[in-house]
């Protein structure tokens, strides 16, 4: 008899409410949302922010991530059938049936847009965009090892969206907001990249792309490692285009590096034994981090 091991942070528990929790993998909220949060904050140097506002974002963000990772496991279904991985996720182990999931992505989507028209007019114009851009990840495996650039740009439109609904208008200078959201996207196809080692093998026997597949291990610890070199840099970059953050930002800074660099340490081209705990319990940890700067600059100012 085979025993499937479940996947990293799965919430235990029966029911409906468990089921869809572990379809969007909820406990990785934490990656992004402190970044939407993030923007809000730098925008509210120059803008008046309520805290309907708030409400609004994170709840538009919690529904545009729903909607995208319930799409994602219903394009990948087959895959994740095919994968010991995998297996037991909610769709290919019979726990939600493919109707249900789509159910759930529409009422998602349909929030999602709701709460863009309720924050700005050029929110709800970039609503479609931003919910295309999030849904197109699903497939860009099939034809592109880049896939994990696409995914850290998917992540990247939250701290601009939400600095978009409060401001209703881009950053001044310009690059700020650009060089936040490469930072994220560099920081986030960084660790995708370690998490993905974990099925190299399946996707070559597969045919599906990815770093770790076209490269091997050592070339894409490589990569990913020249990844988060840059978001670090471009974090540092934030805070030399923006006069409001101080010397405590760079000191964060310097925090989030040290701990980019041990998130690295603990994965090995030969041992990927702590792929679970460098890919969540760093990465998690380094988004509540980067809030806790930015806010606590806003704050104590």
């Amino acid at each position: 008899m085979t025993t499937h091991r479940l996947e990293g942070q799965h919430i235990g528990g029966r029911g409906r409410l468990a089921d869809y929790s572990n379809l969007v993998k909820l406990p990785h909220t934490v990656f992004a949302m402190p970044f939407a949060l993030v923007g809000a904050t730098l925008a509210s140097y120059r803008y008046t922010v309520h805290a309907l506002d708030i409400v609004l974002i994170l709840v538009a963000f919690t529904s545009a991530r729903f909607a995208a990772m319930g799409f994602n496991r219903i394009a990948d279904r087959a895959i994740d059938a095919r994968n010991p991985r995998t297996q037991m996720r909610e769709i290919p182990a019979g726990k939600l049936s493919v109707g249900q999931a789509t159910a759930a992505v529409i009422i998602a989507s349909v929030i999602f847009f709701a709460c863009a028209a309720m924050l700005n007019r050029l929110c709800l114009y970039l609503a479609p965009a931003a919910l295309a851009i999030i849904l197109f990840y699903s497939y860009t495996k099939r034809f592109t090892r880049y896939a994990h650039l696409v995914l850290g740009f998917s992540l990247a439109i939250a701290p601009v969206g939400a600095y978009l609904a409060i401001a209703g208008a881009w950053s001044r200078p310009v690059g700020a907001l650009l060089a936040l959201a490469g930072g994220v996207l560099c920081w986030v196809a960084g660790f995708d990249i370690l998490y993905s080692l974990q099925d190299m093998d399946f996707d070559r026997e597969q045919g599906l792309h990815s770093i770790p597949s076209k490269l091997g291990a050592s070339g894409a610890l490589a990569f990913s490692r020249v990844l988060h070199l840059l978001s670090a840099g471009l974090f540092i970059t934030l805070g030399l285009l923006l006069p409001e953050l101080g010397a405590a930002y760079f000191v964060g800074c310097a925090v989030i590096a040290l701990m980019l660099a041990y998130e690295q340490s603990l994965v090995r081209s030969d041992d990927f034994s702590k792929i679970d705990a460098a890919f969540f319990n760093v990465n998690g940890a380094i988004s509540v981090v980067f809030l806790l700067i930015v806010l606590g600059e806003r704050l104590f100012q």
